[in-house]
């Protein structure tokens, strides 16, 4: 990269997001180093297999650990009582082998003298039961007495551990995204008062959800009950429960934010979160500078499109790099394959990463995980996996003097939202929104993202209300159901102000309450896309669409009516009685808006974005076959085979390879699962 995006990414990367206070940043991870290591549970192992762990660890080239997730009673055996030895010596022993530790606050679950001291923290299901804590998360996080007792940990951890040399940064409750749901008397209770808090009056309740329909009229705050996660029930309440649990949880989150500013301060917030959950999930997107100073996640990729979407959701709008606090562990079968986590670490630092942490050091002789595999065997072993692992680090300690981490300017973002999911697939059995959507939101997300993807291009995944959306060249919106005024007035501005806005089916049909716009559709959008759409139709046969002179196949059968007022039409249903149009643009202001009457289609996609990159002034990425990956990086390009076949990518000139030393002419031949990065 060029020296002054040097300069500007330590300067972002030292100090942190602008909304968030950090008093001594100096001790944050800096943009010239890559870390490679490994999630440990010393829970799990004795003081002699720990002193063989660690030189293990120092022998593969690790640098970095997560240590203290998943382990409260670990630290607190009894209320009140806490044992902190054996993890001192633990982390003095990292510092004294070169190993940084990322202090994991272990939040959940909770240990079970919780549960039987203070009931509240027991989980109760929709029909009134209270449930044993009988896996992992299995407990409620908006109860008092749990937050509490978490904050009390979360002290006693930061003020031991948040100035030790060898702590780089501190995690909140791995996994949060998928505690449960509880129903108890409590829980209700804390809902009425959220409700309260969100509507103000019961009038207000009742408008939002609709009670009018179907004789479900609310006469006062004592028949609200919480609605049911997996139905029945209407989608309006069901989307304010999502939103209850999700600011549950933020709030959790928050605490334990407060407990770092106060007793870590240098220390970043590197959290192994889990905002998309199927239990619940949160909104991170609309919240994540709250707590969070790195995207932070668990990858466990299974092709690059989705996996690849999914850690850009994690970064966000954050300046820093990615942090895979947990990283699959050959994963693809129940013991791996050789090659596949190293070429999933290449890809990471192809979208900004920083670290891979496997999960997990030793393979676990009980509990839930069993025979997920680590870098032991279970008879502590060492297998192949953890000398893959020290080749990752050895070749990311050559890769870090030649400027990664990647720091990332993205020009083009991709809408998405927690709410819009949640609208998408209300509880059955009787909503028709779910006969509706029959395309899932995120399949939708991820084939409108695939085409700038696969062509190398540097994207950023957002919430359209909540983020800079000045920053780009381009902003994606598809199938985002449900738009709220702050999305809908961002969009606006941006286009008004000269941007450009793509928007698909599906788009922009239900208010903050979930209900349908009463207005014409694109709801609050209608004007600035020139058009009102309402009639949508499934055709006889997939859908063709005429563009650009070439007829672009499509494997979907829906697609809306467009009836352009402002709007000119850019391409049409070949295929469909009277060729309705499949593409429109709109000049609105300085800018345009774009609308797809389709289904977001690949191929469809493809062939738009192309045809706007000239004029944006959007470069691609280096050409590559399909399935591979490949970035720039101060004149250096790294590719990625992600594919399991051989691949011949062609450039121009010759090139030495960095990581494998071989001379190539005109064209690199990609093992499966390689990656290389050549030199000119």
């Amino acid at each position: 990269m060029k020296l002054i995006a040097k300069i500007a990414f330590a300067l972002a990367t030292l100090a942190g997001p602008a909304s968030l206070p950090l008093a001594a940043p100096a001790g944050w991870p800096g943009p010239g180093q890559l870390f490679v290591g490994t999630c440990y549970q010393p829970v799990d192992r004795t003081p002699d297999q720990i002193q063989r762990d660690i030189a293990l660890m120092k022998k593969a080239g690790f640098n970095v650990v997560r240590m203290g997730d998943l382990s409260w009673d670990y630290f607190e055996p009894e209320d009140g009582k806490f044992k902190f030895e054996e993890f001192d010596r633990i982390v003095d022993a990292m510092q004294a082998n070169g190993i940084k530790v990322i202090v994991d606050i272990p939040g959940t679950p909770a240990p079970l003298w919780l549960h039987h001291k203070y009931p509240g923290v027991n989980l109760v299901n929709a029909q009134g039961a209270t449930v044993q804590p009988a896996e992992r998360y299995m407990l409620d996080i908006s109860d008092p007495d749990y937050r509490r007792h978490a904050v009390r940990l979360a002290e006693k951890l930061t003020q031991r551990y948040g100035k030790h040399p060898a702590v780089i940064a501190i995690g909140f409750d791995n996994e949060i995204g998928n505690t449960f749901m509880s129903y108890s008397k409590a829980d209700r209770t804390r809902f009425v008062a959220w409700l309260k808090r969100k509507y103000g009056t019961l009038d207000a309740l009742n408008q939002a959800w609709a009670t009018q329909r179907w004789s479900r009229h609310l006469s006062s705050w004592d028949e609200v009950e919480l609605p049911y996660a997996d139905g029945p029930g209407p989608a309006e309440r069901n989307l304010d429960l999502r939103r209850f649990w999700s600011d549950n949880t933020i709030a959790v989150l928050k605490d334990l934010e407060a407990v770092r500013v106060k007793y870590g301060p240098d220390k970043p917030a590197i959290s192994n979160l889990w905002d998309s959950a199927g239990r619940k999930g949160f909104d991170y997107l609309s919240t994540y500078r709250q707590y969070a100073h790195y995207g932070a996640m668990g990858f466990y990729p299974g092709e690059p499109v989705g996996s690849g979407f999914e850690a850009l959701m994690m970064k966000a709008g954050l300046d820093t790099p990615i942090w895979f606090n947990e990283f699959t562990a050959g994963g693809g079968g129940y013991y791996g394959t050789k090659g596949r986590s190293r070429m999933w670490a290449h890809f990471g630092l192809l979208l900004g990463a920083q670290s891979v942490m496997a999960w997990t050091y030793n393979s676990h002789l009980g509990g839930e995980e069993q025979a997920l595999m680590g870098l032991l065997d279970h008879d502590s072993k060492p297998s192949w996996k953890l000398w893959e692992f020290g080749t990752i680090a050895r070749e990311f300690k050559t890769l870090q003097t030649l400027g990664f981490p990647r720091h990332t300017e993205p020009q083009v973002a991709f809408a998405y939202s927690f709410d819009s999911r949640n609208a998408s697939t209300p509880p059955g059995p009787s909503n028709t929104m779910r006969q509706y959507f029959t395309i899932p939101y995120m399949d939708q997300i991820h084939n409108a993202f695939a085409p700038i993807f696969n062509d190398n291009i540097d994207t950023a995944v957002i919430h359209v209300g909540h983020d800079d959306l000045r920053r780009y060249k381009m902003v994606v919106v598809a199938a985002d159901v449900l738009m709220d005024k702050a999305s809908a007035d961002a969009l606006r501005r941006y286009v008004q102000d000269g941007g450009t806005v793509v928007m698909t089916a599906f788009s922009a049909k239900v208010s903050e309450t979930g209900q349908w716009f009463d207005t014409p559709l694109p709801g609050r959008l209608s004007d600035v896309f020139g058009l009102r759409t309402s009639e949508y139709y499934n055709a006889d046969a997939p859908l063709d669409v005429g563009f650009d002179g070439k007829t672009v196949t499509t494997t979907t059968k829906f697609y809306e009516v467009l009836e352009p007022s402002t709007a000119k039409v850019v391409a049409r249903l070949t295929n469909v009685p009277d060729a309705p149009p499949a593409i429109t643009e709109n000049r609105y202001g300085k800018g345009r808006a774009i609308y797809v009457a389709t289904a977001a289609q690949r191929p469809v996609m493809q062939a738009l974005y192309r045809s706007l990159y000239g004029e944006l002034g959007i470069k691609r990425g280096p050409a590559t076959p399909e399935g591979v990956y490949a970035r720039e990086v101060d004149g250096r390009t790294l590719y990625v085979n992600t594919t399991t076949q051989p691949q011949d990518v062609k450039f121009d000139g010759t090139a030495t390879g960095v990581l494998g030393g071989r001379a190539w002419s005109g064209t690199l031949r990609l093992e499966p699962f390689g990656a290389e990065l050549l030199r000119k």
